[in-house]
């Protein structure tokens, strides 16, 4: 085993006597040793319940003849963070959590973990350093939350946010507002949208290292408490057969993976954690591959912000295994990929089926026949950007606008609040890449705002930041290169032209290149927004938004 390591042998007494000083008894030093790495705080909601995720992870253990040893990681509410510097912190906290498992799990060396994540950077920063390790794991998220209530319409966080923009323009007052915020979450859970969060708990059950219901079952159910119980039992059977995350997350699985992600049409923040996760499995995985996958992959569920249903009804109609089971009917699934249940993922696809058509479309009659995101590309963005064209109005999927530029969330936020943008606009926000933010932060306050002032049938908004999973509209992020870098997009002047073709994946500024020649020559890269503590670390350690964001060699 590798917590011999730390246990056997006479040279280890001092360790087990460590180890004793704790209450371990010897019975469980013998036992197989699992890290249970759980993210619980009392800061964001879909972790307040996660001490009850934990202890039943900790009861499948010991029941399956294991010894659980919890330990903790931080975690971020984006929405919390959400337009002011603390948003700066949230993408540089995912290579934080990876590295402190990593450091746990190193220190002390578990012979399998279970990892008890739940909302958006923490998700991604756990399956990197599962896949960095590579010693068995499994996960186990806390699960969605369930959707509010106004009258018979369902509401969540999103209402709440493009509710601002409705009390600036007049159509709602501030008691609907208030009204709006007091109901929109109901409760524990990552919030109930195909936000980030729950884009990347499904997206970990379609990878195959989340066990089938990993991303669907709500927060508030008990079939979530028995789902953690399972997992729990399910590592020692991983630990005893040695089935390590990248036996299981291979290239097939990451294409199985991304196939899902365009049938649910998932938050654009996956483009950027795929690939930093693709990147620590040792799988190469570009940009192309999405756009590859998603010419191929339909668009089968319409699910908030850009449709009426959320999780609870994903999870109602079949859940993950149902939409792959849809998919793998033309072929677009690899069912001989191994699993977290030990089985190949044709093997769980067998008992898999759609409960509710309205809710997960057939193959045959998809929302859309293209997947819902798309990578874009031009002389605005020669490294790519990307958008979730399946929250795009269809009057906004090719349109030319006239450029508002502005370098910092902060000033758009301002002008689109103060009425200053007006229909045909395309709001540009420079300056909140990876490096340049630092952090890259997402833009749900400006877009939000957009669209609850009536505005998202008119305006595009293109930054080098990028979104919450709970964008919806023409909003075009992770433009690289960076403006920090230098990249085109800091070339923008007021007024310019820029054309945006989404079908035809593309993303042109229509000044000459003369002219974009004599603008280079001129910029001067800025000063760092923040020049010191771990912020400052990060901006000189990142990589492009291109390449997942990830740490320099």
């Amino acid at each position: 085993m590798r917590s011999d390591k730390m246990k056997k042998g006479v040279e280890k007494a001092p360790h087990r006597s460590l180890f004793k000083a704790m209450g371990y008894t010897d019975e469980e030093i013998q036992r197989p040793m699992i890290g249970v790495v759980n993210s619980a705080n009392e800061i964001v909601p879909g972790h307040i319940h996660l001490d009850k995720i934990a202890e039943a992870v900790k009861a499948g253990i010991r029941m399956a003849g294991g010894t659980p040893i919890e330990f903790p990681t931080i975690g971020v509410c984006d929405g919390i963070a959400m337009n002011h510097e603390g948003m700066k912190y949230s993408l540089a906290s995912r290579e934080l959590i990876a590295d402190s498992v990593e450091v746990m799990s190193i220190a002390h060396p578990f012979d399998g973990l279970v990892l008890i994540p739940n909302c958006d950077k923490i998700i991604p920063g756990m399956l990197m350093a599962a896949l960095r390790l590579n010693i068995p794991a499994v996960f186990i998220s806390g699960g969605p939350m369930m959707s509010g209530y106004k009258g018979d319409k369902k509401i969540d966080l999103i209402t709440v946010f493009e509710g601002v923009g409705g009390v600036t323009s007049g159509r709602i007052t501030e008691d609907e507002l208030k009204d709006l915020e007091d109901t929109a979450c109901p409760g524990c859970g990552s919030c109930a949208g195909m936000f980030t969060a729950n884009s990347m708990n499904c997206l970990t059950e379609a990878l195959g290292l989340g066990l089938p219901g990993n991303g669907t079952v709500p927060a508030v159910q008990a079939a979530r408490i028995r789902l953690a119980k399972k997992a729990g039992m399910q590592i020692m059977d991983l630990v005893t057969r040695d089935i390590k995350p990248r036996d299981i997350a291979t290239p097939a699985a990451f294409r199985n993976a991304i196939a899902v992600d365009m049938a649910l049409g998932c938050s654009t923040n996956t483009v950027l954690h795929v690939p930093a996760i693709a990147h620590e499995a040792g799988v190469d995985l570009s940009l192309d591959v999405f756009n590859e996958v998603s010419k191929k992959a339909p668009h089968l569920c319409s699910l908030s912000p850009a449709g009426p249903n959320h999780i609870q009804d994903l999870d109602t109609a079949g859940g993950i295994m149902a939409v792959m089971k849809e998919l793998s009917k033309k072929g677009l699934i690899d069912e001989s990929c191994m699993t977290a249940t030990g089985k190949t993922l044709g093997e769980s696809l067998k008992t898999a089926a759609v409960r509710d058509g309205d809710v997960i479309k057939s193959i045959d009659t998809p929302h859309s026949p293209e997947g819902g995101i798309a990578v874009l590309k031009g002389n605005l963005a020669p490294d790519g950007c990307v958008v979730k064209q399946s929250g795009v109005a269809p009057e906004m999927l090719t349109s030319t606008g006239t450029a508002r530029v502005f370098n910092s969330e902060e000033e758009a936020v301002a002008d689109i609040l103060g009425n200053k943008i007006k229909p045909g606009n395309v709001v540009v926000i420079r300056y909140e890449g990876p490096k340049g933010g630092p952090g890259m932060r997402e833009m749900l306050t400006p877009t939000s705002s957009i669209v609850g002032m009536g505005l998202d049938k008119d305006v595009s908004l293109i930054t080098d930041g990028r979104f919450s999973g709970g964008t919806k509209g023409a909003a075009i992020g992770h433009i690289s290169p960076e403006a920090a870098d230098g990249g085109p997009i800091a070339l923008v002047q007021d007024g310019d032209t820029i054309a945006i073709d989404i079908p035809a994946k593309s993303i042109t500024l229509q000044v000459d290149d003369d002219e974009l020649d004599r603008r280079k020559k001129a910029w001067q890269a800025p000063e760092p927004k923040v020049t010191s503590g771990y912020a400052y670390r990060y901006s000189q350690m990142v990589t492009s938004a291109s390449t997942g964001a990830v740490f320099k060699k």
